[in-house]
């Protein structure tokens, strides 16, 4: 390869056009290479399946070239070799002008946003100049209002090599006018053609519409996900180390088998897409499909090089007419990979006949409901709105479940490095909070002020109902809060309502920082009759039940007192049903510690006769002390911590 040639960026030419117009003939006549390359293909001479060939220009430019079917019968094959397409060759064979295939080719063309191309007579040698001038003036009109109107128009026979220079200095002027497709984002290529080579293994084919690959790197295969490593590339059959978007590409696939793969997967970077069974998106039915569609129909949805079969849910229509647009939920019959802004194409299901076409606004919608308002809006939004305002979207409706950074740029166009400032500015305008920065997780600031305000409102609710309880516990709490809150942004809540002064968190229970507890006349008084019972106890305190009959009050309102007092410091708890006057408490922590630092160590006996108290009491005690880091346990002995 020369020097010259390794400069300039991938481009892919496709040919267009009625059954029979001489598609293939042309390419031999250029390239020499024929791509007809099935059995069945040489039988009967048509082109069934896309061919593929490789041209270098005069001015060193290396094309990639895909011959696409011209019968109405595998239109679907010239769908799938038309997604990666930066030219277009109309061939119109000069003895017979436009036909039906002509008109739906160039139809599919317009939907998929085609921009440059040329229209090529071929078969001149067969005709008379007085007819060729007649049918030259016939494109003329056909092209009009199209992305081909003006364009330059070559004759060409296949048969004499009239037109072979002209055509060759056509497309180097058209060449040259190709931007070359992005290679900083995420690598990926829908899959046209899967086989084996012996000693090699499975191999893909396809054109690559973004990023850059590189043999040794690891894949997923969309949308099952499939893990495999690059061995080897082929661009133009010549191996290679890298391959670049616009390429003309062939991947030898390890650890993946060639049974698991078929057309319509799609090779990328590891965790770059989502697999998905709806899709919103604008649909523009072409001004010729004869009768709307109607809501709910199904039809055949083409991508890439994917062909499935889909019901078209109208959002904002009860049915869509001829050459008008609208939005649209496709529910799929299995899963697709694709980006927003992804150019599709949709036929009936018998008999197939182009519809209309368009591009994808939300490739992970949940499901719609019609004719809602906001839904619609939302989605116009996305068709106009700046790339940080289409991660706010996501953002605002993954709500309390919030998004990873690998889950925005799945959910965007973009890749990990353009999403990541745009993030950045986001979270310094406290338009998104990075709640987790261990998971790189966001959520929108306007979501997480919607949380704590429900959160606040909540423990009023439950202060004013609950007056004597503490608080409520962080599980309940969270209970109370959207089902789809993440735990993460939950403790991110509570720690952020501290900070502002709204809330006290003290171990499992929450409460309001304004919140305290003020006990009615006569619960006090029943209050102090509890703690005197307990300090009258001293180191052999009454149970529960004991309390209970003694105060005849029931066990749940007694069971609230008792929170409250051991919350308010005014009684201790050791264990279950074992509680302490904290008087006692402070004198017998008093008393151990004087004795610990006369004698160094204390055994139970010797703490239970420094407590006059049976073992039941000593053992739970001395626990106690050991967990409250007053004392340390040495063996069986204590000794000061």
């Amino acid at each position: 390869m020369t020097e010259p040639q390794q400069s300039m960026h991938p481009i892919i030419l496709g040919t267009a056009g009625h059954i029979d117009h001489g598609k293939t003939s042309l390419i031999k006549a250029l390239t020499g290479i024929d791509t007809d390359r099935l059995k069945e293909e040489k039988a009967r001479g048509i082109t069934i399946e896309l061919g593929f060939a490789s041209l270098t220009l005069p001015s060193g430019q290396r094309l990639g070239i895909v011959d696409v079917p011209g019968h109405e019968r595998f239109v679907r094959h010239m769908l799938a070799g038309a997604s990666g397409m930066d030219l277009v060759a109309l061939i119109i064979a000069a003895d017979e002008g436009v036909m039906p295939q002509t008109r739906e080719h160039m139809e599919i063309c317009q939907l998929l946003r085609v921009k440059r191309g040329l229209v090529v007579l071929t078969k001149v040698d067969l005709v008379e100049e007085d007819w060729l001038e007649l049918v030259e003036e016939d494109v003329r009109l056909f092209l009009a209002g199209t992305f081909l109107e003006g364009a330059p128009i070559v004759r060409f026979s296949a048969v004499t090599g009239q037109g072979r220079a002209e055509l060759l200095a056509v497309l180097t002027d058209l060449c040259a006018a190709i931007q070359p497709k992005p290679v900083s984002g995420i690598f990926r290529l829908p899959i046209d053609r899967v086989f084996t080579i012996k000693g090699f293994g499975t191999v893909v084919t396809g054109t690559a519409i973004s990023g850059r690959l590189r043999v040794g790197d690891q894949v997923e295969i969309y949308p099952y996900q499939f893990k495999a490593r690059v061995r080897n590339i082929q661009v133009h059959d010549e191996n290679v180390e890298e391959a670049l978007a616009g390429s003309r590409t062939a991947i030898n696939l390890q650890g993946v088998d060639r049974v698991e793969l078929e057309r319509g997967m799609v090779v990328a970077t590891p965790g770059a897409l989502l697999s998905t069974l709806r899709l919103d998106a604008r649909l523009e039915i072409l001004p010729g499909a004869g009768r709307p569609l109607k809501n709910r129909r199904e039809v055949r949805l083409h991508t890439g090089t994917s062909e499935q079969v889909a019901v078209a849910v109208l959002l904002d229509q009860d049915e869509l007419p001829p050459g008008q647009s609208g939005l649209v939920q496709f529910l799929l019959s299995a899963p697709l990979a694709v980006k927003p802004f992804d150019r599709f194409v949709i036929r009936q299901v018998s008999p197939a006949l182009t519809i209309g076409g368009g591009h994808f606004l939300h490739i992970h919608p949940p499901k719609h409901r019609r004719h809602q308002q906001d839904i619609i809006q939302g989605l116009q939004s996305l068709e106009t709105c700046t790339e940080a305002e289409r991660l706010s979207f996501f953002l605002r409706e993954a709500a309390a479940a919030g998004l990873s950074r690998l889950e925005l740029v799945q959910l965007s166009a973009l890749n990990d490095q353009e999403v990541e400032p745009l993030l950045s500015s986001l979270v310094q305008k406290q338009h998104a909070i990075l709640y987790d920065p261990e998971n790189n997780r966001y959520a929108l600031g306007a979501v997480i002020k919607d949380l704590q305000d429900t959160a606040t409102a909540f423990l009023q609710d439950f202060h004013r109902s609950q007056p004597l309880k503490l608080g409520i516990s962080k599980e309940e709490l969270r209970r109370r809060l959207p089902e789809a809150l993440e735990v993460r942004l939950f403790n991110y809540l509570l720690q952020d309502l501290e900070r502002q002064g709204r809330v006290v968190v003290e171990k499992e229970l929450v409460r309001l920082a304004s919140h305290k507890v003020v006990l009615k006349e006569e619960q006090e008084e029943l209050a102090q009759k509890v703690e005197a019972l307990y300090q009258k106890g001293g180191l052999t305190p009454p149970t529960l039940k004991e309390v209970e009959a003694a105060l005849r009050t029931s066990g749940s309102r007694l069971q609230e007192l008792l929170k409250l007092l051991i919350s308010q410091g005014r009684l201790v708890k050791v264990k279950e049903d074992l509680l302490f006057h904290q008087a006692t408490m402070a004198a017998l922590q008093e008393k151990l510690v004087a004795y610990l630092k006369e004698h160094t160590e204390i055994s139970v006996p010797q703490f239970k006769d420094l407590t006059q108290t049976s073992r039941k009491f000593a053992i739970p005690l001395m626990e106690y002390f050991d967990a409250s880091r007053v004392t340390v346990r040495v063996g069986e002995n204590r000794r000061l911590r």
